[in-house]
């Protein structure tokens, strides 16, 4: 064949290239790009009599919506999978936006969900009146456990004088940002109480401040919290997406501090069946980012984390890095932290130290499919996989 190939186009830098490659009239660009992006996109729990309309005029517009066989009756709820391009989603959604059955709205959340499949760059608003910025590379944030029984690097770092010189060495290695975290939430682990979690992770924190580097704080209290945020900590990486402490909202909302929102069945619904893994997660997710916006935190001071190894299993942690994609559809910035965890060892047959190749080969196909901050324990090949991956994914030429 004389070169003939399938175009993969990743944004809309790509796909103008793409036509000025072939020689089109500029002019013709505004009706040509909309159709150069297809979406799939599945709806959740949908009334048979709005999946009707949405089926009709879809298929109107030349796309595709896939409904269940008994919506046809025009009684019940079920999903809906439609499939289309941008412009299509366009035209549907001009006629969704002036019919009933709560489709005004439901158009108002695909136009949110279509614009935040779009790679951009945003901020992020941290405690004490600085801000991060995210999307113009992919961040690593560095796993400093100062306890004596996480997983992978328990016990090593327990003296804040070691804390110090391994965070020293991981900020030249690359990092962008500094985790503490004081108590382990490793399968079968006893959590440490508060008093021994602000133990552990006050002096390494002050410490770590006086090196004028950005410091986030792994815990799910409100008054570890607080005494972090008292000394200027910037971030609140929180395993149970404010469920697991009523307090430690109201701490966020006074200190007006970012938070990290984890997924997690493991603590907080003691390993729960799913019934669609990805849509679970979305929705409970969801119901946190709800609760942090009415308390009175805003959309520039939360992150998302799809919570890996707490409540899923080897095949689902997989599934979920292989679809973090579909986590942007929430609109705010997706971090990853798979570093060296049981899934990987599982996957490979390997023993938590030797779990390097694993955690990288996920930090890559996370950058891939959009992760904004990676949390590892290998700084250096982490920062170097991370950038080589998003290089080749920036790549326009």
């Amino acid at each position: 064949m004389p070169g003939h190939h399938v175009v993969k186009i990743y944004n809309e830098q790509e796909a103008r290239g793409l036509l000025e490659a072939v020689g089109v009239d500029p002019g013709a660009y505004q009706y040509l790009l909309p159709k150069a992006f297809f979406h799939c996109l599945k709806l959740k729990n949908i009334s048979a009599r709005a999946a009707l309309i949405i089926k009709q005029e879809m298929l109107s517009k030349g796309g595709e919506a896939a409904i269940a066989r008994q919506a046809l009756s025009g009684e019940g709820c079920g999903d809906v999978l439609l499939l289309g391009t941008t412009k299509q989603y366009r035209l549907l959604l001009d006629k969704l936006k002036i019919q009933p059955f709560g489709l005004k709205g439901l158009a108002a959340e695909i136009e949110s969900i279509l614009a935040a499949a779009e790679p951009k760059e945003r901020v992020l608003r941290l405690a004490g009146g600085r801000e991060l910025q995210l999307g113009q590379r992919p961040l690593i944030m560095g796993i400093l456990n100062v306890t004596p029984d996480s997983f992978s690097d328990g016990g090593r770092y327990i003296d804040p004088g070691r804390a110090l010189e391994h965070a020293r060495q991981m900020l030249e290695e690359g990092a962008d940002i500094i985790d503490v975290g004081g108590a382990s939430s490793r399968p079968g682990s006893e959590m440490a109480d508060e008093d021994q979690e602000l133990g552990r992770v006050l002096p390494v924190v002050e410490k770590l401040l006086q090196e004028n580097c950005l410091v986030s704080v792994d815990t799910f209290r409100g008054k570890v919290a607080r005494a972090c945020l008292e000394r200027g900590v910037h971030i609140i990486n929180d395993i149970g997406r404010l469920q697991m402490d009523d307090s430690l909202l109201p701490v966020l909302i006074e200190h007006q501090a970012p938070v990290v929102l984890m997924h997690n069945r493991m603590q907080l619904k003691q390993n729960e069946p799913y019934e669609d893994l990805i849509s679970d997660i979305l929705i409970e997710l969801e119901e946190s980012i709800d609760q942090a916006l009415q308390g009175g935190l805003t959309r520039d001071q939360i992150v998302v984390d799809p919570g890996i190894g707490f409540g899923k299993n080897a095949a689902q942690n997989r599934l979920i890095i292989k679809h973090l994609a579909e986590f942007r559809s929430l609109g705010y910035p997706v971090l990853l932290g798979a570093s060296r965890k049981r899934f990987i060892g599982q996957t490979l047959d390997l023993e938590v130290d030797d779990r390097l190749e694993g955690s990288l080969a996920v930090a890559a196909v996370a950058v891939m499919n959009g992760a904004d901050i990676i949390r590892v324990h290998d700084v250096k090949a982490s920062r170097r996989i991370a950038d080589m991956t998003w290089a080749v994914m920036r790549e326009n030429g």
